[in-house]
């Protein structure tokens, strides 16, 4: 699988060489407008709708060193937690689109609170203009350790003989945490108790701490606590077990059906520029092989995805289809 990776990044990275080349040749030979103005021209943010230390966080994180060094200016993380992600989006709608400016966003951000939040301060497809999908990441169902359950069958039946008395967090109202968490209630007709917080960090710190007992969580935020025996895995979301995690089962192992993917995307500001929306999502594509962005990824849990503006965009509408279901369903309401 790892070489199937590179042979894709590889195949894209020739691809869009050739293509640099060409345009680089037909404006040698051929007048043309004015030249544009260099970009970046300062450094370039990009705003995480989270507080620090959350899986969006780190990903950001690790994107931006490789891309500091390629564009020639610094690429910061501005966290701006709150209303799962849509104050930091607020804010990215308002700023110039000038390419100084990019939001990275999850599941919930950029597909699940438009079709679940009637009165956004912003469109998302009037707003906004898709850069690329970095990654795609399955969620672990974390538990405290003094919950009395190694697996999922038995975090359900735990769940089962303590009816509304079990407690879950999620990142926000309305996020992927949640709605995985509301999926698992319908499936295996249990009820926890939703407790949300601003973002995933200060949530699986209450994890630690036992005020909440369980939560779905992305593999970065808990992997090290997981092996330090601070919580514990009972099963990830992924279609199946994860190879560096073979002993936690796949919940759909217990539940058929059961999967849940989160990911996360770079969309910027509308009217930023298409040469700087194509140049960014080609650097990044390029740090994932010369930077080994790619494996840096998938040491924090996270599979690196291959895409352009046009696929992503697609892929953004399809996940809303697919969610909306889910909220009809759960009766899922924002705040």
């Amino acid at each position: 699988m790892k070489q199937a990776w590179k042979h894709a990044f590889r195949r894209t990275f020739t691809i869009l060489s050739l293509a640099t080349a060409a345009s680089a040749a037909a404006q040698t030979h051929s007048p043309g407008p004015a030249s544009s103005p260099a970009w970046p021209q300062r450094p370039v943010r990009i705003i995480v709708g989270f507080p620090p230390g959350g899986g969006i966080d780190v990903v950001a994180r690790l994107v931006g060193v490789p891309l500091t060094e390629r564009l020639g200016q610094q690429v910061v993380v501005d966290n701006r937690p709150g209303a799962n992600g849509v104050l930091g989006m607020e804010l990215a709608s308002k700023a110039a689109p000038d390419g100084h400016t990019f939001f990275i966003g999850t599941t919930g951000n950029l597909s699940v609170n438009p079709v679940l939040i009637k009165n956004l301060p912003f469109n998302m497809e009037r707003d906004f203009t898709p850069v690329m999908q970095t990654s795609s990441v399955p969620f672990l169902i974390y538990v405290h350790p003094k919950v009395p359950a190694k697996s999922l069958d038995e975090l359900v039946a735990h769940i089962k003989a303590n009816p509304g008395k079990i407690n879950y967090y999620s990142s926000g109202n309305g996020g992927l945490p949640h709605l995985a968490s509301e999926l698992l209630n319908t499936v295996a007709s249990v009820k926890a108790v939703h407790v949300p917080y601003k973002g995933s960090a200060p949530g699986f710190n209450d994890l630690m701490g036992g005020q909440v007992q369980f939560g779905f969580d992305a593999v970065p935020i808990g992997l090290q606590h997981v092996k330090a025996g601070r919580v514990r895995a009972v099963a990830t979301t992924a279609p199946k077990r994860l190879m560096f995690l073979p002993d936690i089962a796949a919940a759909n192992e217990t539940l058929k059906g059961f999967e849940v993917v989160n990911w996360y995307g770079i969309v910027a500001p509308a009217g930023t520029p298409a040469r700087i929306i194509e140049r960014l999502n080609s650097e990044i594509l390029r740090a994932m092989i010369i930077h080994d962005l790619r494996d840096k990824l998938i040491a924090q849990g996270t599979d690196p995805v291959d895409s352009n503006p046009k696929t992503f965009a697609a892929f953004m509408k399809a996940e809303s289809a697919k969610w909306a279901g889910v909220i009809k369903t759960a009766n899922v309401r924002a705040d």
